[in-house]
């Protein structure tokens, strides 16, 4: 069983900062695992925000290079997305997944609600 808890989210002005965090904890290696965050809004599909491999390649979507870094410590089962200059357009559930081989996990999610 593994357990992906994320945390971090909240409410924020336009132009704003957050960081969420998602722990893993069970039976899992971490290190192994490709790590990402999706974000889904009202009405709309989910979709990938950023990923970081096991070896550390990152990859943003599009609509967030620039402003939104992942990270990952691997010591501490934890991976990050910090979030800067955040649109009204950020705000969604946020879900923290884990992938390795077949094995495939999710969050239960965080929000984040951007005011303009």
């Amino acid at each position: 069983q593994v357990q992906l808890v994320e945390s971090g989210g909240g409410f924020v002005q336009a132009g704003g900062s957050l960081r969420l965090s998602c722990t893993a904890s069970g039976a899992i290696i971490f290190s192994l695992y490709t790590m990402a965050w999706y974000r889904q809004a009202p009405g709309k599909q989910r979709e990938l925000v950023a990923a970081i491999t096991r070896g550390g390649t990152r990859n943003h979507a599009d609509s967030v290079k620039g402003r939104f870094t992942i990270s990952r410590d691997n010591a501490r089962n934890t991976v990050y997305l910090q979030m800067n200059s955040l649109k009204p357009e950020d705000t969604a559930v946020y879900y923290c997944n884990s992938n390795y081989e077949r094995q495939n996990y999710w969050g239960q999610g965080t929000q984040v609600t951007v005011s303009s």
